[in-house]
Formats: structure tokens, C-alpha cells, sequence
């Protein structure tokens, strides 16, 4: 006779969330929304405990039980399974993580700028601990792709990552492209439609796309990168004659952020991360990434060229990556075993952007006169730099003055130090007036 099937009760973790903005209010709604199904995916029910925040009485998203909100959060990461922390900022999300940890809890965390700037000291306690530490929505929003990085790809050498990882300068450099808008204009529709803050610094100088390359390069090359080992440039320089003139040669511009496997001088392998303005040919895959969308390029030695591509910002997009480090940090604590973070054996080296080989776009405007193309012929190849296409557009004379000419000139690949050398004495060229912008190429 067989024995009655008996059911064993599911076990239930404690989840504490730290913040409740509009990433935060969607990760709340769906734990309660979705309870049973994320119970059936897991084997265990998540209980959401309570919310942390600044002030219980301030609007939120979406409408959740006011009797979860406390400005508590000290006692909530402590009495925590899983911690939830979308505060943003270093402090004092730090220190609610470290407490965390230290408290055996597994940490889901979407705070780019805290991973960049201390992210070596956080995997290291999370290690120590044997807990897990997850931020797939630190870097392109709802798009996986730090756990295919981590996990599909972790039995192959990836050489290469090129990443459009902020939808606010995508959206911006888009806008510019297709209509012709001038920067400020294109920045200010950005903050009318919610995709740029009323203070666009961090996205459009460059640093939160900085803040992702880091954790990129830091999954990618299996090495501890900071926010200082990121060579940053944003967009603010870039003009309506830069665009419309990269159109013109069958580019478009995108902010990068770029992370890749190099040789250093002495032959040893190493590590440039950096994140500039970058042309791209038009049938370039990154090429097409248009709005406020975010892809993701990845080369790897064996499984060639990969791309990811969704949507990079907005509540509910995120919530989706944060509830997926949600469930596997929870399946891990139900079926045992230690924490998964990063694997950090490389320990290759971070290398300065003079190391890297590149191309240039140059605009220069100059005289109108013979001999100029001469001239500057000269002093590139002086430099080693060879010259790839040359575009001119005379500018005749006006109320008395000089014609003048303006050169579009794109460089084969060379050594960026090479490249900035040939710039810096351009400069000093008698039949130069002004170097109207420089540019780096990829892709070609």
C-alpha cells in the first residue's frame, strides 16, 4: 500500500528593501503582486518585511500597504534573508550593505556608482561571508547581461566589450542625429520626457556610463576595476556639424563605453576601460541602437560577436533584473551552497588609453590656400599616422576676409598616444585657424 503524499510546508525569507523610488516601488508591487509564482519558481516564499525610506508619507509609484514603510533601516537589513537596497549613492547604502552581509544576508543591489567606487571591498565581504551579492540592474536596466557575462560566458575568453549603457546621452546624440537639434535643445526635450534629470551631469559628462564600464570590465577580464582606472569623457563637446558631417560619411556618434583586452608595452596582457564619444559605421550593429535604449556588443575568443539590446532604464524594466537576482539569490539559499559574486582571477592590469589603438576623426579648418594638404600630410606621417579619407568644403571669402576650407579627416587605426601627438602640433600649423573637433572611430 503506498504511503499518503504529504506536502512540506514552503519555507519563507525575509526581504527588506531600501528604497522605494521608481525602481523600488515596482520591485515592492511585484513581490506582492506575484507571490505565488515567484513561491513555485524558487521553492520558498519571499516575505516582503518592510520598505526603508526617507519619509513614509511621500508619494510613491505604485500603492503599497503603508504599514510596510519605516525610516528604520538599520533594523530591517537585520532582521533580513535577502536585502534589497536601491537607494542609490554611497552613503549610507555602503554601510547597510556591509551590515547585511555581515548579518549572513544575500545583497541585490542596482547602485552603479557604489560598485564602482568600492565594489573590490563589498565582493570581498560578501566572499568572506559565503553570501551572495547580485547587480544585474546596476548596468544597461533590464537587459542580462551580466549573468550571461558571468555564467554563459565564463568557459570563454572575452576580448571585447562595447556597451551604449545610458539611454539619456543615446536619446540625446539620436535626436541630434535624426532632426538636426542642436545639444541644448535635444538635452532639454530629454528632461521634458523624463529621460535626463534636472541636474543631466552624471549622464552626460560621461560618469554613470564610467560607473558601468567598471563592472563590466571587472566581470569580463576577471579582475577588480574602479571608477579611477576609467578614462571618462562625455558628450557635452559634441556639436550639430560633428553629427551632421559623421552622417555625411556614413557614421553616426554614440557615447561607448568600451572595455578591452590589450598588450602592454612589454607584451603582457591588459585592460583599457574607457568611455567617449565614439563614430561607428552605419551598418555597425550598435549603430541602430536608437532612443533611449541600451545594447550591449560582446567579442569573445569562441562564441564570436554577441549582442544585447532592451531597454536600460524605467521602474518596471529594472525591476525585472532585480527580481531575477531576486529568485537566484533565493533558489541558492533554499538549495544550499555558498554566494556567487564575481570571479576575479586574472588580475591583468588596467592600462591608460595611450595604449590603445584606435582611429581618429579630425575636423580642422584651415586656409584656403596651396600647399595646405601638404602640409598636414607631412606632420601625420611624421607621426606615423596614416591617413585613411580626407574630405574638404571650401568656405569662400566673406566681407573681405580669407577663404578658408574645412577638412574631415579620418585616420587609420594607430597608437592613441601617436594619434594625440599628431593633434597637439597640427595645432601649431601656420595654415591651421582651429581644430574643430576630434573624435575616435571604432568598428572599421
Amino acid at each position: 500500500m503506498n504511503a499518503p503524499h504529504t506536502t512540506e510546508p514552503q519555507p519563507t525569507l525575509r526581504v527588506a528593501l531600501l528604497g522605494c523610488g521608481n525602481v523600488g516601488s515596482q520591485v515592492a508591487r511585484i513581490l506582492l503582486e506575484d507571490a505565488e509564482n515567484l513561491a513555485a519558481r524558487i521553492g520558498a516564499r519571499l516575505e516582503l518585511t518592510g520598505i526603508a525610506v526617507r519619509s513614509v508619507d511621500a508619494p510613491r509609484e505604485a500603492e503599497l500597504p503603508r504599514e510596510l514603510f519605516t525610516t528604520d533601516a538599520e533594523s530591517l537589513v537585520e532582521g533580513a534573508d535577502i536585502v534589497i537596497e536601491l537607494m542609490g549613492g554611497i552613503e549610507p547604502a555602503r554601510t547597510l550593505i556591509l551590515r547585511a552581509i555581515d548579518h549572513g544576508a544575500s545583497v541585490v543591489s542596482g547602485n552603479k556608482a557604489l560598485l564602482a567606487q568600492d565594489g573590490p571591498t563589498l565582493y570581498e565581504r560578501a566572499d568572506a561571508a559565503h553570501v551572495q551579492l547580485s547587480y544585474e540592474a546596476a548596468v544597461a536596466g533590464a537587459i542580462p547581461i551580466l549573468r550571461p557575462i558571468r555564467d554563459s560566458l565564463s568557459g570563454d575568453r572575452i576580448t571585447r566589450v562595447l556597451g551604449i549603457v545610458n539611454g539619456t546621452t543615446n536619446y540625446i546624440l539620436d535626436q541630434m542625429d535624426t532632426t538636426g537639434a542642436q545639444f541644448a535643445d535635444a538635452l532639454a526635450d530629454a528632461q521634458r520626457l523624463g529621460y535626463a534629470e534636472a541636474d543631466p551631469t552624471a549622464d552626460i559628462e560621461g560618469y554613470d556610463a564610467a560607473s558601468k564600464a567598471a563592472i563590466l570590465a571587472s566581470l569580463s577580464f576577471h579582475t577588480r576595476f574602479a571608477l579611477e582606472n576609467v578614462h571618462c569623457q562625455g558628450i557635452t563637446s559634441v556639436t550639430a556639424e560633428d553629427i551632421a558631417s559623421a552622417k555625411d560619411a556614413g557614421y553616426v556618434i554614440k557615447l561607448l563605453a568600451i572595455a578591452e583586452l590589450l598588450k602592454d608595452e612589454a607584451g603582457d596582457d591588459g585592460v583599457s576601460v574607457r568611455v567617449h564619444p565614439t563614430l561607428l559605421p552605419r551598418d555597425h550593429p550598435l549603430a541602430a541602437v536608437r532612443g533611449a535604449f541600451n545594447a550591449v556588443f560582446v567579442e569573445a575568443e569562441n562564441a564570436g560577436e554577441l549582442m544585447f539590446y532592451g531597454q536600460g532604464a524605467g521602474g518596471t524594466p529594472t525591476a525585472s533584473a532585480v527580481l531575477g537576482d531576486v529568485v537566484s539569490s533565493a533558489r541558492r539559499m533554499v538549495l544550499g551552497g555558498p554566494g556567487r559574486t564575481e570571479t576575479t582571477t586574472g588580475h591583468v592590469p588596467a592600462l591608460s588609453i595611450d595604449m590603445v589603438n584606435t582611429s581618429y576623426y579630425i575636423g580642422l579648418d584651415v586656409a584656403d590656400q596651396p600647399g595646405v594638404l601638404a602640409k598636414i600630410a607631412h606632420l601625420f606621417a611624421e607621426h606615423g599616422v596614416s591617413i585613411e579619407t580626407m574630405r574638404q568644403t571650401i568656405h569662400p571669402a566673406k566681407d573681405g576676409g580669407e577663404a578658408s576650407a574645412e577638412l574631415r579627416i579620418v585616420t587609420h587605426r594607430a597608437a592613441e598616444s601617436s594619434l594625440a601627438a599628431t593633434v597637439k602640433h597640427i595645432q601649431d600649423l601656420d595654415v591651421i585657424n582651429a581644430v574643430t573637433s576630434v573624435l575616435r572611430v571604432e568598428g572599421i
